[in-house]
């Protein structure tokens, strides 16, 4: 089965791990940009960031036969710094006119600060102005506060829906995201969020219109193998085929091509 991984962190992958999700079927990856484990102090350096997986990390996984698209934005743990975060802002929209960019993202919640939320609304409405695609980080901590909080501020904005996904759900934030009408992303990380068989029993629950998984491999223990093999649960739990090919191909092929830049069929 041909699978795609809808929020994963190259950068902080090595090669190897390209050739080892090529053979157990992923074909694309998108990748937010996200915290490099410490604070930037320029926004040049977000910049080069960006460049770098436009350009570098297309390229390393092309070699594998991966195609490889990403989302730029500030994410919270740096929304914090104002003055940073929103000369970023301001300089997003060149970067979102490339060909391989296919939506604002990471972007949400970290500590639930007003200067997060500040940010936030800016690349929102940054999305809307520009009919991009949203991909929204909710917190590790207080979750169902910072998810809720989230909802309120699409509801208020009154932003187009079809275009956001909201990810890292868990089992006390689910029935929100889908209430709101937003697309609902699920992580399979093995300490921090979900295990397999608790993403796996959302999607026996609440169905899979609207949901994807993804991994959210990064330089934390976490696995790039996370959605083929969320997908052999799901074919071990009865799952059929054309359910399981919704959740791990179609839907993120579904929402990313909503961009006009995911030439994935």
């Amino acid at each position: 089965m041909r699978i795609i991984d809808p929020h994963i962190h190259m950068f902080a992958r090595t090669t190897d791990d390209y050739e080892r999700m090529a053979k157990h079927g992923i074909v694309a990856v998108v990748e937010p940009a996200f915290w490099l484990g410490s604070d930037r102090r320029y926004p040049e350096s977000f910049f080069d960031y960006f460049a770098h997986l436009i350009t570098f990390e297309a390229g390393r996984a092309a070699k594998y036969g991966l195609k490889h698209y990403t989302c730029v934005g500030i994410n919270p743990k740096e929304a914090n710094n104002l003055k940073l975060a929103m000369a970023v802002v301001r300089r997003l929209p060149e970067f979102l006119r490339h060909e391989r960019v296919v939506a604002i993202g990471e972007i949400g919640f970290d500590k639930i600060t007003a200067a997060e939320e500040r940010v936030l609304r800016a690349q929102l409405s940054l999305a809307e102005e520009t009919r991009s695609l949203v991909v929204i980080h909710s917190p590790h901590q207080n979750k169902a506060e910072g998810v809720a909080r989230i909802c309120r501020i699409i509801e208020e904005m009154k932003l187009t829906k079809d275009r956001i996904l909201l990810d890292h759900n868990t089992e006390e934030t689910i029935e929100i995201t889908l209430d709101t009408g937003v697309w609902a992303g699920h992580t399979i990380y093995p300490v921090t969020k979900l295990t397999p068989a608790r993403a796996v029993a959302i999607l026996e629950k609440y169905g899979t219109r609207r949901m994807v998984i993804n991994s959210s491999a990064d330089w934390g223990f976490s696995d790039p193998l996370s959605v083929p093999k969320a997908a052999a649960l799901m074919a071990r739990r009865g799952f059929p085929d054309t359910r399981i090919k919704r959740v791990v191909f179609d839907n993120p092929c579904a929402f990313f091509a909503q961009s006009g830049k995911f030439a994935v069929r």
